[in-house]
C-alpha cells in the first residue's frame, strides 16, 4: 500500500507545523530536484512523516543530523545512498540523490548502474570501499571483516562508522 499525499490544504493542525518546518528545509537543501507537487504536497520520505507527525519530527531531526555532521566526502555520501536505495528498489530516492550526485560531478552512467544494483566499473578505491560496504549492509547479519577493515584505512573510525550509520539511516527511509 502507498500513502497518500497530503494537499497543505488537507493537514491537521498536527501535520501542519511538521510540513512548514520539512518544506522550508527540503527548499534549503535541494533544488536540483523536484520535491513538491503543484498543489504543495510534498514529495518523498517527507509525504510519509506527515501521517505520523510524531515519528516524522524524530525522522526529521535524524535526517537533519545526517546532513549536518558529514565526515565522509560528498561522492562517498552519494555512492552510499544509492547503492542502499537501489537495493530497495527506492525509485524516488534513487532519483533524488542520482540529482544530487550529477550536480557533484558524477557521470549520467553510474546511478543507473547503481539502479540495476551493480559496481560501477570506474569507482574509486575509496568509492569502491564504500560501495562495497553499503551493498553488504542491507543484507543482514555482521559485516564481513575485510570490507569493515577496508572502509577503516579509507574513512578512519569516524568515517567508517558515519558510512555504516548512513547506510542504515538511508534503508530506513526508502
Amino acid at each position: 500500500m502507498r500513502l497518500s499525499l497530503i494537499p497543505p490544504a488537507e493537514l491537521t493542525n498536527e501535520q501542519k507545523p511538521l510540513y512548514d518546518e520539512m518544506k522550508s528545509g527540503v527548499a534549503a537543501k535541494y533544488s536540483n530536484f523536484t520535491t513538491m507537487r503543484k498543489d504543495g504536497a510534498i514529495l518523498g520520505p517527507w509525504s510519509a512523516w506527515l501521517h505520523d507527525p510524531d515519528l516524522g519530527y524524530a525522522l526529521w531531526g535524524a535526517t537533519n543530523g545526517m546532513t549536518r555532521f558529514r565526515h565522509l566526502p560528498e561522492m562517498i555520501r552519494q555512492i552510499t545512498i544509492l547503492t542502499v536505495g537501489s537495493k530497495f528498489g527506492a525509485a524516488y530516492e534513487i532519483y533524488a540523490h542520482g540529482a544530487v550526485a550529477s550536480a557533484n560531478g558524477m557521470s549520467a552512467q553510474r546511478p543507473a548502474t547503481f539502479a540495476a544494483n551493480l559496481r560501477p566499473a570506474d569507482l574509486t578505491r575509496e568509492e569502491g570501499i564504500a560501495y562495497d560496504m553499503a551493498a553488504a549492509l542491507p543484507g543482514g547479519g555482521v559485516l564481513a571483516s575485510p570490507i569493515w577493515e577496508s572502509a577503516l584505512a579509507a574513512f578512519g573510525n569516524e568515517g567508517a562508522r558515519r558510512s555504516s550509520t548512513l547506510s542504515g539511516t538511508t534503508a530506513s527511509f526508502p
